[in-house]
C-alpha cells in the first residue's frame, strides 16, 4: 500500500485548529493531516519580510520533517491567514484613545497606535503579497487562503470576540459540521462572503478597497484544486 502523504496544516492560533482541524481530517482521511499552530501571525512579525517568508515557512516544515519525512512525503501546504484589515488605505485607521486593543470594523480599525498599525499593515500586505504569489515550499505545493476581518468574523460573522468566544464558537463549529463535511464545503464555498474566483483573482479582490476588513475567504478554492475525486471522497463518508 502506498504510504500516506502529509497534509501540512498552517493556523495562527489554537481556536482556529479547533475549528477546522478535525473538519480538515475529515476530508483528507486518506492522507496524514498535521495541524501547525503558530500562536502568532509570522507576517506581521518585524524580523519577516518579503525576501525572507517564503524560507520561514519552509523552515516550520522542516522543523516538522526531522529526519523522518522528506518533501516528497508531503502532498501539499495550507496556511490560513487572517487579513486583519491589512490592505485598507491609511484613512482607514482612526486614531482613538479609548482603543486600548485595535476595534474591528467592516469600515475602519480604531486603535491608539496609528502609526503602528499603519506599519504592521504594510508589512504585513507585502509578505502575504510574497506568499500569495509562492507556488512551492520546500519543493512541497503552497498556497495561502484567507479569512478576513479574521477566522471568527469568516466563519460566524464576529468581530472583535474575546478569547472564550473564540473558544466556545470554535468548538460549536466543529460539532456542526463534523459528521456534515459537504454541507461544510458548500458553506465555505457558496455563502455570499465566499470568493469563488480563481486563485489570482481571489487575492487581487481582497487587495482592492476595504475588502480585507469584510467578511470574505477564500478558502473554498482549497477544495476545488485538489489532485484526488473530492467528490468520490465525500461520498464514502457516515
Amino acid at each position: 500500500m502506498p504510504r500516506k502523504k502529509i497534509v501540512f496544516v498552517i493556523v495562527e492560533g489554537p481556536s482556529d485548529e479547533e475549528a477546522l482541524g478535525v473538519l480538515l481530517n475529515r476530508i483528507y482521511d486518506s492522507k496524514v493531516v498535521h495541524v501547525h499552530i503558530m500562536h502568532c501571525d509570522m507576517t506581521t512579525e518585524l524580523n519577516v519580510n518579503p525576501g525572507n517568508v517564503v524560507a520561514k515557512i519552509g523552515d516550520l516544515v522542516k522543523d516538522y520533517a526531522g529526519r523522518m519525512f522528506k518533501p516528497g512525503d508531503f502532498s501539499q501546504i495550507i496556511h490560513i491567514t487572517d487579513t486583519d484589515g491589512a490592505f485598507v488605505p491609511d484613512a482607514a485607521v482612526v486614531e482613538d484613545a479609548g482603543a486600548a486593543k485595535p476595534i474591528y470594523s467592516t469600515t475602519e480599525i480604531r486603535t491608539q497606535r496609528k502609526g503602528e498599525i499603519e506599519d504592521r499593515n504594510r508589512r504585513k500586505a507585502a509578505n502575504l503579497n510574497r506568499l500569495s504569489a509562492t507556488s512551492k515550499v520546500w519543493n512541497v505545493p503552497y498556497r495561502i487562503y484567507y479569512m478576513s476581518c479574521n477566522l471568527d468574523h469568516a466563519l460566524y460573522g464576529k468581530l472583535n470576540s474575546t478569547d472564550d468566544e473564540k473558544e466556545n464558537d470554535a468548538s460549536a463549529f466543529a460539532k456542526r459540521f463534523r459528521a456534515d463535511i459537504p454541507g461544510f464545503i458548500a458553506f465555505i464555498s457558496e455563502s455570499d462572503f465566499s470568493i469563488a474566483d480563481s486563485y489570482p483573482q481571489s487575492w487581487q479582490y481582497i487587495r482592492e478597497g476595504l475588502h480585507s476588513l469584510e467578511r470574505h475567504t477564500n478558502f473554498g478554492l482549497c477544495f476545488k484544486t485538489q489532485d484526488t475525486d473530492l467528490d468520490h471522497q465525500l461520498g464514502t463518508k457516515e
